[in-house]
Order: structure tokens, then C-alpha cells, then sequence
């Protein structure tokens, strides 16, 4: 039963994880990556689409992304999307290519986006710690049930705790690097 509570809280935590590396990817870090586009969805014959299922995005440069739609007809609708998504950026096509320069980032944005990753990562954590709480309180209530003794309820509580501080330092490791990527030049 223990084995089971912890199995399950392991599995949210690293749920959780992953759910924030998703959100970092989005931040924007002057460096053109196609994750930057993943949130955009495009009106496309009267239903929301997400952009990756209408082209292919693709990075030309470091500074630049390219977006090869697959249907031409839809072409105006993509640029369109990528100017009103909340990124600051302006797509010129090509053709059936659409580039999309990365401006430069300047210091106040950069410290803006530093903020950003902080709140996200402490999202990250306080999800962490409603995952611990929720095993903890699982495993307080087979105590109460008399289903396991004192010291299976200590034992299990320490090991979650355990996970909690490894996936709090993992939390920590990925904003440290977002950060570092964030202040480069």
C-alpha cells in the first residue's frame, strides 16, 4: 500500500518536471527554437489548429525561425496568428516559407523574462509539495485505518520527503540553467 503511495507521488512529481521543462521551453531566450511556437493555434477553416499541425517550423539560424506551410491557402492565416500571439515578433513571407527574425533582447526584458522563470519554477515546486501532502495525508489515512504501524507511517513520510527534496533541487537545477541561458549575450 506504502509502495503504491509512493510509486504514484514519483510519477506526479516527475509529471510535474516535465510540465515545467514545457513552460521554460516557451520562454523565449534570443536563440531561435521551434518550441517558441508551440503555444500558437491558427483559425484554419473555421476551427482553432495548433501551428505544428498546419507547417513545419524549423530554425534557419540562431536568430531566426522559418515556418513552411503546408497548404498555401493558409499562409495569411499563420502570419496572422504569429503577429497577435503575445511573443513581439513579425513573421514576412516568402512564398510558401515564412521567417520570423528574433530581435535581440534587451536587459529590462531579459530581467522580465528571469521573472517569469521564477514564478514558474515556484509554481513547479508548490505542485511538488501538493503532491507530497497528498501522499502524506494517503499514508496517514491507512494509519488511522490501522492498515500500517507508527513506524511505516514515519518510514514512508521520510521517503517522500526524500523525492520532495530531489525533485525541489531538480526544480531548482532547471531555473539555474534558464537563467544562465537567459543573461547570456
Amino acid at each position: 500500500m506504502i509502495k503504491d503511495i509512493k510509486q504514484d507521488a514519483r510519477e506526479r512529481m516527475e509529471k510535474s518536471i516535465d510540465a515545467l521543462r514545457s513552460q521554460m521551453a516557451k520562454i523565449r531566450t534570443g536563440r531561435a527554437h521551434p518550441s517558441l511556437l508551440d503555444s500558437i493555434t491558427v483559425s484554419y477553416y473555421g476551427s482553432e489548429t495548433p501551428l505544428n499541425q498546419l507547417a513545419n517550423v524549423g530554425t534557419e539560424d540562431s536568430r531566426t525561425l522559418t515556418v513552411t506551410v503546408y497548404d498555401r491557402s493558409a499562409i495569411q492565416a499563420v502570419e496572422k496568428a504569429i503577429m497577435t500571439s503575445n511573443l513581439g515578433l513579425n513573421p514576412s513571407s516568402a512564398g510558401a516559407v515564412i521567417r520570423i527574425p528574433l530581435p535581440p533582447l534587451t536587459e529590462e526584458r531579459r530581467k522580465d523574462l528571469i521573472k517569469l522563470v521564477r514564478a514558474e519554477a515556484e509554481q513547479g515546486k508548490v505542485a511538488i509539495r501538493n503532491i507530497r501532502r497528498d501522499a502524506n495525508s494517503s499514508i496517514k489515512a491507512l494509519l488511522k485505518d490501522k492498515e500500517i504501524s507508527e513506524d511505516e507511517d514515519r518510514q514512508g513520510q521520510d521517503e517522500i520527503q526524500k523525492f520532495t527534496d530531489e525533485f525541489v533541487s531538480k526544480v531548482d537545477k532547471l531555473l539555474e540553467g534558464k537563467e544562465k541561458e537567459l543573461m547570456e549575450i
